[in-house]
């Protein structure tokens, strides 16, 4: 964080611990509800999976069009607003005595869909060239606040309750409330709309390009086989007789134990040039650890199959967003963003229903069987993705006034040493360029730049 400047620092500690927050709340239900739950009115195996999976649904609706909102209206109010939301549906889980109003509170937390802004927000307030480390820690902020929520949801169950983890988690967006009205800093100016936030006259395009749907129907997948393994999870540790006041002692070192094997496949990937072979390497994890639970009864086979199974989610969950960013063509990164987190929160509800009506109608261990498959799809899937080169983004004012400029504009930085791609954006006066940083003279491309708007 040393070369962020004052406000980018602040910025990017009070986002983080923004969407921390209100992330830990949200994954706390996790490895409770499916035992805690069961003394809430209508309980049963589908109906836990739908309250786990239920706040997917809503944010993968409104996750784009809140993110549009808080460009018309601004980043504080939507953000404040979403949180409004997400302390309410709290209050409602809390209070609740049926599973059903637990789902219908889930649903309105996940109604504060606020992630858009956010990360819109953290463009606007830092340099273009200092926004990947802000944005890479407010991604860490989320796997911290997933490996905590691990431990603490365990134990504020059982201090307090399941009520007790939905108060936890309003007071949770209360206090995010502060530090957005009190500590975020306001926006002094706004990032190029493009890159930040999805634009309805690119996301047809999106739906249309291959490689990036290949990437959203693996987060898609990612986030269905979490959220299905923990509608079954709960019960059978406590099956082998772990009480569940003790699960953060089985949660806690197994994701300890898979951040530290991830990391060298992390270094490794990326210093070899061989993301793709560790990229296919994680999914075959994952579907290692579903044959390892299945075939192998006990404890101990068990744990080896978490174990591997976060290894492989670590390493997916930081490499998905980064390809996405990766493949987007210039000027519709904010597009292609969108709709991977839409797909992201609703493989997270497709995962609550499956898990819950599979281990409804034939068991815990068939669960196991159906995330092997779908493990095997994606495998066969990823393995025809073709990542590009690798390339740094640019984002240049222009002062241009046709189409005819512009492409004449286009045409001519294309030709420059080390550009990618030019995408040129009348409505907003600027130049998107994917380029090869061994090769762009930026200085020749400002020139050019120049010379088209004299």
């Amino acid at each position: 964080m040393h070369q962020l400047n004052s406000l980018e620092k602040r910025a990017a500690m009070a986002l983080a611990l923004v969407f921390s927050s209100r992330m830990l709340g949200l994954f706390m239900l996790l490895p409770v509800f499916a035992l805690y739950g069961s003394e809430l009115d209508g309980f049963s195996p589908l109906w836990v999976g739908l309250a786990i999976g239920a706040y997917g649904l809503t944010q993968a609706i409104l996750q784009i069009p809140l993110g549009w909102l808080s460009d018309r209206i601004g980043r504080h109010k939507v953000m404040l607003g979403g949180l409004t939301l997400f302390a309410v549906g709290s209050v409602v889980a809390a209070l609740a005595d049926s599973v059903y109003m637990v789902t219908f509170g889930r649903i309105l937390q996940g109604a504060g869909a606020i992630a858009g802004a956010i990360l819109a927000l953290a463009a606007d307030l830092t340099r273009e060239e200092q926004r990947p480390k802000v944005m890479a820690i407010i991604g860490a902020s989320i796997g911290l606040s997933f490996a905590v929520a691990m431990v603490l949801g365990p134990l504020l169950a059982k201090w307090a309750g399941l009520s007790g983890v939905f108060w936890f988690t309003a007071v949770l967006a209360c206090g995010a409330m502060l530090v957005v009205a009190l500590l975020l800093p306001k926006s002094v100016n706004k990032a190029p709309m493009a890159e930040t936030l999805a634009l309805p006259q690119s996301l047809g395009n999106m739906l249309k390009h291959r490689q990036l749907l290949q990437l959203d129907l693996g987060v898609l997948l990612l986030h269905l086989m979490l959220t299905a393994m923990f509608v079954a999870l709960p019960a059978l540790l406590q099956n082998y007789g772990l009480v569940s006041v003790k699960h953060w002692q089985f949660y806690l070192p197994v994701l300890l134990g898979s951040f530290v094997l991830m990391i060298p496949m992390m270094i490794i990937a990326m210093r070899k040039a061989q993301e793709k072979g560790f990229f296919l390497l994680a999914i075959a994890l994952l579907i290692s650890a579903m044959l390892l639970a299945l075939l192998v009864p006990g404890f101990t086979a068990l744990t080896m199959a978490l174990l591997l199974f976060f290894i492989g989610f670590n390493f997916l969950e930081a490499s998905l967003p980064a390809l996405v960013s990766r493949i987007a063509p210039a000027g519709q990164r904010g597009s292609a963003m969108g709709i991977y987190s839409s797909s992201q929160f609703f493989g997270a509800f497709l995962g609550g229903v499956t898990g819950g009506a599979v281990v409804q109608h034939f068991g815990y261990h068939a669960l196991f069987a159906v995330l092997a498959v779908i493990g095997l799809i994606w495998l066969a899937v990823a393995s025809t993705l073709q990542l590009p080169p690798r390339a740094q983004r640019l984002s240049l004012a222009v002062s241009l006034t046709s189409e005819q400029q512009a492409s004449a504009l286009a045409a001519r930085l294309t030709k420059l040493n080390g550009v990618q791609e030019v995408t040129i954006v009348l409505a907003e006066q600027r130049c998107y360029l994917k380029v090869s940083s061994a090769q762009f003279d930026h200085t020749a491309a400002q020139a050019v730049i120049t010379a088209a708007g004299a």
